[in-house]
């Protein structure tokens, strides 16, 4: 990933858990069937409340988002770029701009001006003959850069550079790990997206592999977010390669004979064999000798989202088992996952970045069950949001393993976890 309280919710362990990996509680489907029909609403009894005389919590996800908006329109540079005074690699603009735009395009910011200096500095990186014209030591993140600025060049609020945006999707779609670069099935790397400085290439026999060329699944679940919000259809071969590396870092097997009880639980991590950045660390091995690493929230939202993107209906099973874990997993004020005891340390490290993820899952999440009453999920985890925002209207994660301490990351995170 880019690695770079009064009025609150008083929250309980959910009561509402899920008995078996394949079914909700009779009551949580009833619940969160009801929801979703016309005409019907839980009773006020059912729902959370607000205090009489404070802000309704529309209100309060309102003023939250004009707040933390106007934080990242202060960080603003006059040319339009977003730059961290914290850490080298945000300094040159080009990693948090975009995410910084997405982020304000979210919250429906009316400052167009900021939107449009944004832009024009992203569509200036496109040269005349369509290529992208990195920084003279290249991107920190280039893969992030491309899917970010293709998200935002497709808002409806920025209609106007269609040549800039054919390009910019034009440069992610060729960093895919597949058979044009060298990639085959066969090779655990293929169908996803890493963090390449250039193209990722395959090496020949005998060659080291670069650094960073390998798949992962956060750079291929932003890599998806950008191929959809871009309009590429569904039967591009792209999706479908791409589904062959995620289903490699989800805790599953297709073939329920063969499902190991204490590693299968439908969650995901982020990348095969690395007991360092799969966050959560190792869960230990299975009958065949495998070492296993736990599921943890920030990969199984982005796995689920994934699932969705390449074709999976969410009645499929490797997205139901993923929905699954995150409500059996669900605490809004926590990132979820059976962390190993020396990785405890960093469990809340990606914790917005965990929240903006799970709020852009397509699934439906079911109502919870606290001490107030029964709440969406993402409403649960938007009320913490709202209590962890500071006076000055940002966000900002006291653990710093990921980067979440830098203010305008977890700022940005946040906002598009409260649209």
């Amino acid at each position: 990933m880019l690695a770079f309280n009064p009025g609150g919710v008083s929250l309980v362990k959910p009561r509402v858990r899920l008995c078996e990996p394949w079914v909700l509680s009779r009551r949580a489907f009833l619940f969160t069937a009801l929801a979703g029909l016309p005409g019907c609403r839980r009773d006020d009894k059912q729902t959370l409340q607000n205090v009489p005389g404070e802000l309704s919590f529309v209100e309060r996800v309102a003023s939250a988002k004009e707040r933390g908006a106007a934080f990242l329109l202060g960080r603003q540079a006059a040319d339009g770029a977003w730059r961290s005074d914290t850490y080298g690699t945000f300094k040159d603009g080009t990693a948090l701009t975009p995410l910084a735009l997405h982020a304000i395009l979210t919250a429906a910011s009316e400052q167009q001006d900021a939107i449009d200096r944004a832009t024009a500095y992203l569509v200036a990186m496109v040269r005349s003959d369509g290529s992208i014209a990195p920084p003279s030591y290249g991107f920190d993140f280039s893969l992030y850069t491309a899917a970010l600025t293709v998200i935002s060049l497709n808002h409806d609020r920025i209609p106007q550079h269609p040549a800039a945006r054919a390009a910019w999707l034009r440069f992610l779609q060729e960093r895919q790990l597949t058979e044009e670069l060298g990639w085959q099935p066969a090779d655990r790397e293929y169908g996803g997206w890493g963090y390449a400085r250039g193209l990722p290439r395959k090496p020949k026999p005998g060659e080291l592999i670069p650094p960073l060329t390998e798949s992962n699944l956060s750079a291929t679940t932003a890599a998806l977010d950008a191929l959809h919000a871009a309009g590429v259809p569904a039967r591009n071969p792209a999706y479908a390669k791409a589904l062959t590396f995620v289903r490699r870092c989800q805790n599953w097997n297709d073939d329920p004979a063969q499902r190991d009880p204490t590693f299968d639980d439908g969650g995901f991590f982020f990348i095969y064999n690395d007991p360092v950045r799969n966050k959560a660390g190792v869960a230990g091995k299975d009958s065949l000798g495998n070492e296993r690493y736990h599921s943890y929230g920030s990969a199984t939202a982005d796995g689920l989202r994934c699932l969705h993107h390449c074709g999976l209906l969410e009645t499929d099973p490797r997205p139901l088992a993923a929905h699954r874990w995150l409500v059996n997993q669900f605490e809004a004020a926590t990132h979820p996952g059976n962390y190993a005891e020396r990785r405890a340390l960093d469990r809340m490290a990606v914790y917005y970045y965990y929240a903006a993820s799970l709020v852009k899952t397509q699934s439906t999440l079911p109502a919870i069950e606290t001490a107030d009453g029964f709440a969406p999920m993402k409403r649960l985890l938007q009320e913490e949001l709202l209590i962890k925002q500071r006076d000055d209207g940002s966000w900002l994660n006291p653990v710093h393993a990921t980067r979440e301490d830098e203010p305008i990351i977890a700022t940005s995170f946040a906002l598009i976890a409260l649209a």
